[in-house]
């Protein structure tokens, strides 16, 4: 959406009532009690769990001795049970007891906000919700985001030969303040198995792992994140879940088939291809259960927006387009259904799809019978680049798909896609890191480090929302591997590299006051030369000086002294980028690019190879 849409959508939000989150606290009838798990109140916690084929269901922790039938549970007729323990407090271990008529059952809360890794047991904790002021919120204007994607556990590296925490991200937030970012966007960090993962197997998708540092320390990360000026959005896994330590998987001991009960589709539906655990989008109690892990996110974390990773397997059981027979009609309207919820509450709130089919209809409106998220991950933008960037040989680079990769949007609205060249996905399951690909072995070459840097340049020039991987700014080599902490001695090795994201992350966000059109919904191809493998396009949001950008792009090994290009107006035309600038490589070749003057809206450009040059007029933006 434009700048001015944003600022509208948010002067509207800041007149609507705050939506208090369902909990419930202290109510003396426990079949009235609001929301899920165990929820503390001033006369103790009341647990209430849906077990629709238990025969009995009992709580025991802590606070009983661990008795399996002291405290039980009252239903409620509609699978629901509940009761009032007032011994229970926070800081107690417990499980639910499911008594059937065939066996006994020990499982963990389904809404349990935290999990002892070493015993395995539900953690009870307080969820009061975070209060934050309004205005303003915490989210900047998306056509002036910029997303830094990380894993917590390899982020800062492994210490005494453990994953990293959450505490070592916040040491972090100065670094990515000073280089320009303003979102995070953390991988998936709900309780999983073991000490390593991606985080995409969700076992307890209500409880913060411990790994990273409990639900506590994260809370403290989203708070510092705010104070440094950055917003942190969470990946959620709500295609599947688990599949392995999976204490839904037939929870209540019904199933059908083998498969997995009460969560999940128990036919085809179910098969995945993470494991045999789709939920039953259809079922009105596992649609509850994601809506109110997306809003726990949100109103008892503070965060500032939610990444659902491979939506495509919500809405079609093969992940598929053109698949009718494949469509989930009913995760259609659960995505409908849980955005809706959100924006009614936070319309700044962002949500962004990994849905990777270049389907418009992920970021078209409900009320246009679209899923109605914010913006989805772009494959249109990143696949056609890697591959230009990346061709060993220049002939292979397609200029025309370059220039299409440039131009796609959804909708109408550019800030509907994300735009990136490297992401988990794309380092790993037999990808790695474009200087990687560039140079297998030899990541740190002259070459792998112009193409990377081209690459960058593209995406913080190309229309949508910019996005790097943790370690891209300094030439982090290799593939993701959840064992492989980053390497920051490299921040240093390679400071120039990292100086060039800071300037072009500065000049994304119209830092200086002369490239709004960067942050524009604008784009037109000015020049497109597939035999010379050179490009150039301009940018603006209103037009005119300081607003119209124009961007040349030579993608081949050549250095062009005198290329003769348009530009929109004539005058002085100021150099603000080159990144084939000795200042941020020392080994790249000497140019004489520089600031021109444009007459009769032509002027000729001095370009090295694989490289980038910005260029804007000075002057006052009405």
């Amino acid at each position: 959406m434009s700048g001015n849409n944003q600022e509208s959508r948010w002067r509207e939000s800041l007149r609507r009532t705050w939506s208090a989150f369902r909990r419930g606290v202290g109510l003396a009838q426990p079949a009235k009690q609001a929301g899920m798990g165990a929820i503390c109140h001033a006369q103790g916690t009341t647990f209430r769990v849906w077990a629709p084929h238990a025969q009995r269901v009992t709580v025991s922790g802590d606070f009983n001795n661990w008795s399996r039938e002291r405290d039980p549970l009252v239903s409620e007729k509609n699978g629901y049970w509940s009761a009032s323990i007032s011994k229970a407090q926070a800081g107690d271990q417990y499980k639910y007891v499911i008594h059937s008529k065939s066996s006994t059952l020990m499982r963990n809360d389904p809404y349990a906000r935290e999990i002892d890794k070493q015993r395995g047991n539900s953690i009870i904790r307080e969820t009061s919700s975070i209060k934050r002021e309004l205005p303003p919120p915490w989210m900047a204007p998306w056509n002036e985001l910029v997303i830094y994607e990380l894993h917590v556990g390899t982020f800062y590296g492994a210490r005494d030969d453990h994953p990293g925490g959450f505490s070592y991200v916040i040491e972090k937030l100065p670094y990515l303040r000073a280089l320009g970012i303003n979102a995070i966007e953390i991988m998936p960090i709900a309780e999983f198995i073991g000490d390593y993962s991606w985080g995409y197997n969700p076992s307890q998708p209500f409880a913060v792992t411990q790994v990273y540092g409990g639900p506590g320390v994260f809370r403290n990360l989203v708070q510092q994140a705010h104070k440094e000026g950055i917003a942190v959005i969470v990946d959620v896994v709500y295609n599947h879940f688990g599949p392995q330590d999976l204490d839904l998987w037939q929870f209540d001991g019904w199933q059908q088939d083998g498969k997995g009960g009460i969560y999940f589709y128990n036919d085809w539906r179910s098969t995945t291809p993470w494991g045999d655990t789709r939920p039953d989008y259809g079922r009105e109690e596992v649609r509850q259960y994601i809506r109110d892990n997306a809003l726990m996110w949100m109103e008892e974390y503070g965060v500032d927006g939610l990444r659902w990773d491979a939506t495509s397997y919500i809405r079609n059981v093969h992940g598929n387009e053109g698949d009718p027979g494949g469509d989930i009609e009913e995760g259609w309207g659960l995505l409908r259904w849980v955005n809706d919820e959100i924006n009614a509450r936070q319309p700044w709130f962002l949500n962004i799809a990994e849905d990777l089919r270049n389907n418009d209809m992920v970021t078209t409106p409900t009320p246009e019978n679209g899923a109605g998220f914010d913006s989805q991950w772009d494959a249109g933008f990143v696949h056609p680049i890697r591959a230009a960037i990346i061709a060993a040989e220049d002939e292979q680079r397609d200029m025309v798909a370059v220039t299409s990769a440039l131009q796609s949007q959804y909708s109408g609205d550019v800030f509907q896609r994300i735009v990136y060249t490297e992401s988990h996905d794309e380092i790993a399951n037999g990808k790695s890191r474009v200087p990687e690909e560039i140079a297998p072995g030899n990541a740190n070459t002259l070459f792998a480090r112009q193409r990377s840097t081209l690459g960058a340049a593209l995406v913080f020039t190309a229309p949508g929302i910019p996005m790097i991987f943790q370690g891209q700014e300094f030439l982090e080599d290799g593939w993701f591997d959840d064992h492989d902490p980053l390497d920051w001695s490299k921040e240093e090795k390679y400071a120039g590299i990292k100086t060039l994201y800071k300037d072009l992350i500065e000049l994304r966000r119209d830092c200086g006051g002369f490239s709004r059109g960067l942050t524009g919904q604008n784009l037109e191809i000015t020049h497109l030369d597939n035999e010379q493998k050179l490009i150039a396009y301009r940018r603006w949001e209103l037009g005119g000086a300081a607003d119209d950008v124009v961007i040349v792009a030579n993608f081949a090994n050549r250095t062009h002294e005198a290329y003769e290009l348009p530009f929109p107006a004539d005058g002085t035309w100021r150099l603000r980028l080159n990144s084939g600038s000795q200042l941020y490589d020392a080994e790249l070749p000497q140019t004489a690019a520089g600031d021109l003057e444009v007459e009769g809206n032509r002027a000729s450009v001095a370009i090295g190879p694989y490289s980038v040059l910005i260029y804007s007029q000075d002057g006052l933006v009405v």
